[in-house]
């Protein structure tokens, strides 16, 4: 590699944050505040820990675990020690865990004791080439890191990873049911902290509470807030009272929701009259579709402080951006608009023949620049498709207005974007048709107020079943996991086909989405 032009790595954002902003409040969960001394020198003994494992720069490591802070502080151990990490969803079901550690060949897995352990032992039973099982807290055939941080000596925190090695292996839902892993090097981490810093309209004291999976949009998310010398508060999950509850003690300054957990928000008046809620600076808001309509009653709640991010996980969480000051509810459906792309990527709209489209006219979003992925893992096939014409293919359709403001209309591939949830028909189809009931299935995303988008499917029942929906709901909840199972189900004679013998979704949908846009509001 150029050493003229190495450094500027995750690792390097980890070593700095820690070095600068020392006795600064950094992370905390339900048990744990750290310091950025105290958060440093937890990164230096898993990486003392990790080293003893046998695991060394260019290794692979995933963790299995809930939002807790020495997840956060393994990720960052990782970072600086030149691993390649691959996050795992904590929902996701047993198959898809097992295909992604397979898949990504990683070396270590760090499962959470309590509700991941089955989970962890699973996965070491039928991924034959992981090597180590470890655990945050006793989990049996694991080597317990918990237990041996005490007497673990820091390693000093120096950067070791280079540039252009993966840092996050990010895995995808696949249009045919397999994932694909997107190979996001450290300089797309870094550019990516880079522009968030800049481009989001960050409070001066930043106080950022992360309820969404730090393995996701959350987790990245905390590298700008680390560069600023700011504070995270994890939480496990989401339930209204208890965030509520943890804004007004920590006096929250900025977050990061979905758009179904601001509607619970909203939607709970009790407890925003019961804690004090008026730090809240900034709501970053994301990953699903937004109605406007609910976005206008947030913003006459909270005030002017919603900042929306349009980004995937090959360009992950800034494409464009909605600042503060674009959410201007006098220009005509310009809260539909998902904001303008950010200064470091170029950002256009093509026809399917690569020709730029005219202002207001309907083009695919393609995007070029340093915060681009560097391809799908062991696909060439698929990066060759994604990257056709020298531009990354988002799959998203959308238009620009004469101000370069863009509003996503629809998406060219079929994903279902349900509470933040990236779920792909045929992973739901799959599972549906894998009941000995039945014949056939189609899957659609409809309109929700609540989720965004609701997964539909459309079943045919093999000859004399009868089985109902709620079982077959229950089946596909076993095999995929919660967010895929379908909910509703519509039980039919047939499923409509193109000419090509696919099937039709377009007709499918119409009865749904017509006189509406699909996609991002």
């Amino acid at each position: 590699m150029d050493q003229l032009h190495a450094g500027g790595t995750a690792g390097s954002l980890i070593v700095n944050a820690v070095a600068r902003h020392g006795d600064r409040p950094a992370l905390a969960d339900g048990n744990i505040r750290w310091s950025y001394r105290e958060f440093g020198d937890a990164v230096g003994r898993f990486i003392t820990l990790f080293r003893s494992v046998g695991l060394k720069r260019g290794d692979a490591l995933s963790v299995l675990a809930g939002n807790r802070a020495e997840s956060w502080a393994a990720i960052s151990a990782a970072m600086v020690m030149g691993l390649r990490y691959t996050p795992l969803h904590p929902m996701a079901a047993e198959d898809d865990h097992v295909f992604i550690i397979g898949d990504a060949e990683i070396d270590a897995l760090i499962v959470e004791a309590g509700k991941f352990a089955p989970r962890g032992l699973a996965i070491k039973t039928r991924v034959p080439t992981l090597k180590h099982l470890l655990s945050f807290g006793p989990v049996e055939g694991a080597r317990d890191l918990l237990a041996e941080m005490p007497g673990a000596a820091p390693a000093p925190l120096v950067d070791e990873s280079d540039v252009n090695a993966i840092a996050w292996l990010a895995y995808t839902g696949g249009t045919t049911g397999r994932s694909k892993g997107v190979m996001l090097p450290h300089r797309v981490v870094t550019t990516m902290a880079t522009l968030l810093y800049a481009d989001w309209d960050w409070p001066p004291d930043i106080r950022f509470l992360a309820a969404t999976p730090i393995s996701h949009a959350a987790g990245v998310t905390l590298y700008p807030v680390m560069m600023r010398g700011g504070f995270t508060r994890l939480v496990q999950g989401f339930e209204a009272e208890a965030y509520c509850r943890v804004v007004a003690e920590d006096k929250i300054t900025a977050a990061f929701l979905v758009p179904t957990l601001i509607y619970a928000l909203i939607d709970a008046p009790d407890l925003r009259a019961r804690y004090d809620m008026s730090s809240l600076d900034m709501i970053v808001y994301g990953a699903a579709p937004m109605s406007p309509d609910r976005l206008r009653e947030g913003m006459e709640i909270f005030g002017p402080v919603f900042v929306q991010l349009y980004g995937q996980t090959e360009a992950p969480q800034c494409i464009t951006t909605m600042r503060k000051i674009d959410h201007d509810d006098s220009k005509p459906g310009r809260l539909g608009s998902c904001g303008r792309p950010n200064p470091l990527v170029d950002v256009k709209l093509f026809d399917s023949e690569m020709r730029e489209v005219e202002t207001g006219e309907p083009g695919e979003i393609c995007v070029r620049g340093t915060l681009v992925m560097d391809g799908y893992w062991k696909r060439p096939e698929a990066t060759e498709e994604a990257f056709r014409g020298g531009w990354l293919h988002t799959g998203d359709v959308a238009v620009k207005d004469e101000d370069g403001y863009f509003y996503i209309v629809d998406r060219t591939k079929d994903m279902i974007i349900s509470g933040g949830f990236n779920i792909y028909p045929r992973e739901v189809e799959d599972a549906l048709m894998s009941h000995q009931a039945v014949a056939s299935a189609a899957v659609i995303g409809v309109p929700d107020d609540k989720w965004g988008e609701a997964v539909k499917a459309f079943v045919v029942l093999k000859a004399g079943a009868n089985n109902g929906a709620a079982e077959l709901q229950a089946h596909v909840k076993e095999k995929r996991g919660a967010p895929w199972s379908p909910k509703s189900i519509e039980f039919v004679g047939e499923i409509p086909v193109t000419g090509l013998g696919k099937i039709d979704r377009k007709a499918l949908r119409a009865p749904y989405w017509e006189g509406r846009k699909r996609g991002v509001a």
